[in-house]
């Protein structure tokens, strides 16, 4: 969900064509060691956009439509991610993602998508899809990541019905039209390795449209942006396994979309994002393009919801972060997992910590993403609630953090 999601396909697109005669190309589920082709940041976001429509101007969403794939774009993004708890209400955070990456621009008229109905090989598309589930009370998170070729039924996207998927991993919807009951299902590994989860995710409030509405600008250059909306607060239940345990539990999740052709612009390297849930039943979304002296680019910006669902988008000056700690993660890097989050025309005064220290996700790209818990202050009293947050371009040694 964020600002600018991960493009993290180009390289293993390469990989993969190499090996085209492979059904899917899946790296270890769980090491705790980053691949050693692990991608730097600025790799993953460059790359050729010709051929590729881009995020020039807002335009309505139209759904079920829009919960599907947009192939004219060359990559794209489901993201569900929330905090639950079981009966006992023991803390867990989830997180279960999925990567569309076009391989080549479509062809005018469509001439490339019957060319590759004439083959069930053809892969126009590739997929990775995350999953991610921390145990606060063990100490414990646990990542898989997979990939996948879009042919073959291996991996792909629809939108009536509504579902996405990565082989035995997918989110489908089961009824409904713009905010639809949804069903997320993944597993992955053995034993104490093993994790799973299988949710239903009822309906709450409507799609938040992002941005100037929808259209998220990230820099002055034309088509520099994503079209982005959310689904901020998101009744979930069912069962999660990990670390040798299965558990009932029940919470609340948060989906982001967002689809563009797009790198990130001169001078960055990174950025911080937060969606937060707040016990007043407002829902914050605040991201920050970081550059490489660690300020916050322009183009910084978020939204606050109130509890009827009403969307107010916030600039970059009216937000304030500062790291008050951060974590070195034993793989590279320094990561801050506590900070202090400001928005004084509103009057809330934040403070926002990483539910585990080490929730970094070490797999082709090394991010940290991972849950959060919020108390602070607003104009009506004590604040409190719950969120995920995710930090970009700090594994890469750069972006380092001004106070």
């Amino acid at each position: 969900m964020t600002a600018m999601r991960l493009d993290p396909l180009r390289r293993f697109a390469v990989a993969c064509l190499a090996l085209a005669a492979l059904p899917a190309c899946r790296p270890a589920a769980t090491s705790p060691q980053p691949p050693a082709a692990a991608l730097s940041l600025a790799e993953v976001m460059g790359g050729d956009a010709a051929g590729f429509a881009r995020a020039l101007s807002p335009r309505p969403f139209v759904f079920p439509a829009d919960h599907g794939p947009h192939r004219g774009f060359r990559s794209e993004w489901w993201y569900f991610t929330g905090n639950l708890a079981g009966p006992d209400g023991a803390p867990f955070g989830f997180q279960l993602t999925f990567f569309r990456h076009a391989l080549v621009p479509p062809a005018p008229g469509g001439a490339d998508r019957a060319d590759a109905a004439r083959s069930r090989w053809r892969a126009e598309d590739l997929y990775m899809a995350h999953l991610a589930i921390g145990d606060e009370r063990a100490g414990r998170f646990r990542h898989a990541e997979r990939f996948a070729r879009g042919a073959l039924g291996l991996a792909g996207a629809e939108a009536e019905p509504f579902r996405v998927w990565l082989e035995g991993w997918s989110a489908e919807a089961s009824g409904g039209d713009d905010a639809p009951p949804l069903r997320l299902r993944a597993a992955a590994g053995e034993g104490e390795a093993h994790l799973a989860l299988d949710l239903r995710l009822g309906r709450g409030k409507p799609p938040v449209a992002q941005g100037d509405r929808g259209l998220s600008r990230k820099g002055p250059e034309p088509g520099n942006a994503s079209h982005y909306y959310s689904l901020t607060r998101l009744p979930a239940e069912g069962r999660l396994a990990v670390g040798g345990r299965e558990v009932a539990v029940r919470g609340l999740a948060w989906m982001d979309r967002e689809w563009s052709t797009s790198a990130l612009g001169a001078g960055l390297v990174g950025w911080d994002w937060f969606a937060l849930q707040l016990d007043d039943g407002r829902d914050l979304m605040v991201y920050r393009l970081r550059r490489a002296d660690g300020g916050a680019d322009p183009w910084s910006a978020g939204s606050l919801v109130d509890a009827r669902g009403a969307a107010r988008p916030l600039a970059a000056e009216a937000v304030r972060l500062t790291p008050l700690t951060s974590w070195r993660s034993p793989r590279g890097g320094v990561y801050p997992v506590r900070w202090r989050l400001e928005i004084p025309s509103e009057a809330l005064d934040l403070e926002v910590v990483a539910r585990l220290e080490d929730q970094e996700i070490a797999g082709v790209v090394r991010y940290w993403e991972g849950a959060v818990t919020v108390a602070g202050r607003g104009a009506a009293g004590p604040v409190a609630g719950s969120g995920f947050l995710e930090m970009t371009g700090y594994a890469d040694g750069a972006g380092r953090l001004t106070r």
